[in-house]
């Protein structure tokens, strides 16, 4: 388990203690942050988990280094039924996970940015079942706006 230092100094590294810097700082502190593996396709695989007892997504924040496919495999190691809401372009996918169940989810962010997931059912959100997948990168040349160059922090 990384200290309270070197969590902190990851997240500045990221660039994730700026904008929503206490949201994202209370995942830190309640899970871990974990990083999507690129396959030789250019695909992207993670596995994020609910630990018995725990009520948190492990990892809570997972780091995408760019857009893209992700293959999301989803393991429910809880004494409770839960499930997971996730964000992918075009639509969100839904995935419910009985007691000691596992299922895949196939996503598409193809953008940077924060994106929340959740498990919407009985209090799992009020209660900090929450995560947000970071995907690292700038905007597409064509999808920028016409304006300026913006100072860069």
């Amino acid at each position: 388990m990384a200290t309270t230092a070197e969590l902190s100094a990851l997240v500045s590294e990221l660039g994730l203690d700026h904008q929503n810097r206490a949201t994202l700082g209370r995942l830190v502190a309640h899970g871990n942050l974990g990083h999507a593996e690129e396959d030789s396709e250019g695909r992207m695989h993670a596995r994020i988990r609910i630990p018995p007892d725990e009520l948190v997504w492990d990892p809570a924040i997972l780091v995408m280094p760019h857009g893209g496919d992700l293959e999301l495999e989803i393991v429910n190691d809880d004494e409770n039924t839960h499930c997971a809401l996730f964000p992918s372009n075009g639509d969100r996918q839904f995935i419910w996970l009985p007691v000691h169940s596992r299922g895949t989810a196939g996503l598409n962010l193809d953008g940077p940015g924060y994106y929340w997931y959740t498990s919407p059912i009985g209090n799992d959100e009020g209660r900090g079942l929450i995560g947000a997948i970071v995907v690292l990168g700038d905007v597409p040349r064509q999808a920028r706006l016409d304006r300026p160059d913006q100072p860069r922090p």
